[in-house]
């Protein structure tokens, strides 16, 4: 797995070891960052379920200003700081070792632009919507999700095969 686009284009990323982590394909990955296009470009960046880091180090590397980070899991906590210290990109980021729902539960400020990204046919998915529709903690929420998993209406979607993007705006 490596960045697509932006300063650090071309620079590989660790992944881990962690057989239950479904890292988001290139494609679908640089189709995320494409549906948001302009908005990345000085955003304050939200990466829920983070796993490597790959969608916030993609908009990091396409001009956004800072990136937080959350997730729990050990194999890929290491693997997302060991990304973030690579691309020596630390001064700009922060890593959360938190659920996310609790995570979002407490944001003081919202951000510009998150990626949501949990474990298909996961109904936290679900959750994460409901409160980001409630509270906005951010202004555009990007979700990656099974195309079987309906979502509610509101957001732009783009097929990736069985994955679907959904772009959520304030």
């Amino acid at each position: 797995m490596r960045i697509i686009a932006g300063t650090l284009a071309g620079r590989e990323l660790t992944s881990p070891t962690d057989g239950r982590v479904r890292p988001t394909a290139e494609a679908v990955r640089a189709g995320m960052l494409d549906l948001v296009g302009p908005a990345v470009a000085g955003a304050s960046v939200l990466d829920l379920f983070a796993g490597t880091g790959a969608l916030g180090l993609e908009a990091l590397s396409r001009g956004a200003a800072r990136a937080d980070f959350v997730e729990f899991r050990p194999a890929s906590l290491h693997a997302l700081k060991t990304n973030v210290a690579r691309l020596k990109l630390k001064p700009r980021c922060r890593v959360f070792n938190k659920d996310a729902l609790r995570f979002i539960e407490g944001i003081p400020a919202p951000y510009d632009l998150a990626f949501a990204d949990p474990p298909y046919e996961s109904r936290v998915l679900d959750r994460v919507i409901d409160h980001w529709r409630g509270t906005g903690f951010a202004r555009i929420l990007v979700v990656e999700h099974a195309r079987s998993h309906p979502l509610p209406p509101g957001g732009k979607k783009k097929a990736f095969g069985e994955t679907l993007v959904t772009v959520f705006r304030r």
